[in-house]
């Protein structure tokens, strides 16, 4: 019998995919690259790790049942990090707490994990936020044993991503973008999959 994969792709509007004229973002094209399961995808933009800390587990629980080979693919960070009122949305301390805290519910519940960093956007003291916050997700992912797929400083030095970047909403990119985001994601991907 075929095993019954299921995974749900819980984050921000990264996850979602906005930009992408194909509607396909990151997770449409890691699909693509894998075997037969059935996806989910969870992505709300403007979401921070509070939100998703908050939602996650709810959101997925009726799509992972028992019995299933149950996975669950989170990115988050870019909306911690933005500035509101002279502070990032979410403390980075808080940022890695939320982290933690969904990768031993996860494990509890027996759902295998993996998380892909969050992205560049358009912005210097942005980005400076987002590749600290990128360095304490790698520590805690390597100290849960939880794959992570770092895109970050990738992406920064790759011209077509932060092209992209900059002439759409100073966040998010158009197919080419979402191309270069998924080969760096893919070997990951297919690496946490053949587990």
């Amino acid at each position: 019998m075929a095993r019954d994969l299921r995974i749900c792709f819980v984050g921000d509007s990264f996850v979602a995919g906005v930009g992408d004229p194909r509607c396909l973002g990151w997770v449409g094209r890691l699909g693509a690259a894998a075997m037969p399961f059935t996806g989910y995808n969870l992505g709300v933009r403007r979401e921070t790790s509070a939100d998703i800390a908050a939602r996650w587990e709810a959101e997925c629980a009726p799509r992972l049942p028992e019995g299933t080979d149950a996975r669950v693919v989170l990115s988050f960070g870019v909306n911690d990090t933005v500035l509101e009122n002279g502070s990032p949305r979410v403390d980075p301390d808080d940022s890695a707490t939320n982290l933690t805290a969904v990768l031993a519910r996860a494990a509890e519940r027996g759902w295998q994990t993996m998380i892909v960093a969050p992205p560049p956007v358009d912005g210097d003291a942005h980005n400076a936020r987002i590749a600290h916050l990128d360095d304490r997700f790698a520590e805690i992912c390597a100290a849960a044993g939880t794959q992570y797929a770092r895109v970050h400083h990738e992406l920064r030095a790759n011209e077509v991503w932060m092209r992209e970047v900059r002439e759409g909403d100073g966040a998010h990119p158009s197919e080419a973008g979402y191309d270069a985001i998924a080969a760096l994601i893919m070997p990951v991907w297919l690496e946490w999959l053949s587990r």
